[in-house]
């Protein structure tokens, strides 16, 4: 579904004509435009103003040249390319509706930029809008019966998956070349695994949300999702608060879901899971499965969690949401103090065992997603599709670590690694995009 022009759309490729003055951010930025909001709902972007993005080319082709840093012109990694944001972060002058009307229109527009927002934009890089997503950021398939359904551009009836669902459309329709997206329960791991992309999710804690709409603060992380695994590790410093060194540890051993945690995922799936366990052997790491019967309980931790934090979130607006949300928030604001006080001691001892297991492994792998495709009418408000979902990606939600969404045949892997491994695991998910280059 990606031309090759677009698959020529990294950051590492266009960067580089930057730092050699083969192409400008005005003429990125103007090809960004062009290319926008051209799936079948016209609505990749719930924002976008074309004069402040070519106002904003010019203000990072005004920033100076220097000498050295990643390109070695002295500018920062992300310096001239189009970037989309993830309409939950303010941006001066916008609204944000986080994916909602009822916000869009009662909070107006923002007067300054959030902490994500003001970081970007010293870094040079050039907003081009910002992205659907699932209302409220809570729910995992990209349906929005407000701003309409986010349709993968080049299909008819293919869903991006959420929440940050303009956010990989915008990557698929070539209108940024890197996208801002949250991830709470897997908001960026399926849609990387739906769309064909790459994805990082930040350690829980990283970064600043000031400016930004949390959803359940215990689980949301800030993320990424890219086109290139060879461009993850230029991906990690707009969450750090310091200078992030590189990485001086390297992984040696890793470990994956059996066959018994597959029994729901589709054939294709499982068989390009399978593949990646190899990729990572033949790059000399050692794998072992692993028995996961203990992760039976995720989803009755996680769920009921999120719900209450994010009833606290959004409370006294219930009725202003769609129906499948509204019930959600209903039951958490329905848990009892006693209740939530057993779930928090459940989630605590789930998350010390999760590090035991990556103290003696290093990484886990399984996959991003049990299906490699949603299709329109798919239903997130039914609870089996929610369900199915959730299983694969609310273990490492509960343990608040980093992981890489890796792309594959079919669907897409998750790989993770102990809290703070970012930069390390970013390194090796730019080792295997290296091998796959290679002939």
């Amino acid at each position: 579904m990606i031309s090759m022009t677009l698959a020529d759309w990294t950051i590492r490729t266009l960067r580089q004509q930057l730092a050699s003055g083969e192409t400008t951010p005005a003429r990125l930025a103007q090809q960004a435009l062009d290319r926008s909001n051209s799936n079948v709902g016209r609505n990749v972007y719930l924002w976008q103003n074309a004069e402040w993005t070519r106002a904003e080319a010019a203000r990072a082709e005004a920033l100076p040249r220097g000498e050295g840093g990643p390109f070695g012109d002295g500018r920062s990694a992300l310096w001239g390319l189009p970037i989309s944001i993830k309409d939950c972060f303010y941006l001066a002058g916008a609204p944000t509706s986080c994916g909602v009307r009822f916000y869009r229109d009662r909070d107006g527009i923002a007067a300054r930029d959030s902490w994500l927002v003001e970081q970007l934009r010293s870094m040079g890089a050039v907003i081009v809008g910002k992205t659907h997503l699932h209302g409220l950021a809570y729910g995992i398939t990209g349906e929005n019966p407000e701003f309409g359904d986010c349709i993968q551009p080049g299909t008819s009836d293919r869903l991006t998956g959420g929440s940050s669902s303009g956010s990989a459309a915008s990557l698929m329709e070539g209108s940024a070349v890197a996208a801002i997206g949250t991830d709470t329960g897997g908001s960026v791991r399926v849609p990387a695994a739906l769309c064909g992309l790459a994805g990082y999710r930040s350690t829980l804690g990283r970064g600043n949300w000031s400016g930004g709409a949390h959803l359940a603060e215990s689980f949301d992380t800030l993320g990424w999702l890219f086109r290139d695994l060879e461009d993850a590790p230029l991906l990690s410093v707009p969450f750090a608060t310091a200078q992030i060194q590189k990485p001086e540890r390297t992984f040696s051993r890793f470990a994956y879901v059996g066959d018994d945690f597959l029994h729901d995922c589709d054939p294709d799936v499982a068989a390009s899971f399978r593949t990646a366990v190899r990729e990572l052997e033949a790059l000399g790491l050692k794998g072992r499965a692993i028995d996961t019967s203990w992760w039976t309980d995720t989803i009755d931790i996680f769920a009921p969690l999120q719900a209450s934090e994010a009833a606290l979130v959004h409370a006294g607006n219930f009725e202003h949401f769609e129906r499948p949300i509204q019930e959600r928030l209903q039951w958490g604001a329905s848990l009892t103090a006693d209740e939530l006080s057993s779930l928090r001691k459940r989630h605590a001892a789930f998350r010390a065992r999760m590090d035991e297991l990556f103290a003696e492994h290093e990484l886990v792998m399984l996959p991003s997603a049990p299906v490699a495709a949603l299709r329109t009418g798919s239903g997130d408000g039914g609870v089996a599709v929610r369900k199915r979902l959730l299983r694969y990606t609310s273990p490492f939600s509960l343990a608040g670590v980093p992981c890489v969404a890796i792309p594959c045949a079919a669907g897409g892997v998750q790989l993770a690694a102990a809290r703070e491994s970012d930069e390390a695991l970013l390194d090796l998910a730019a080792r295997i995009g290296a091998v796959r280059r290679t002939p």
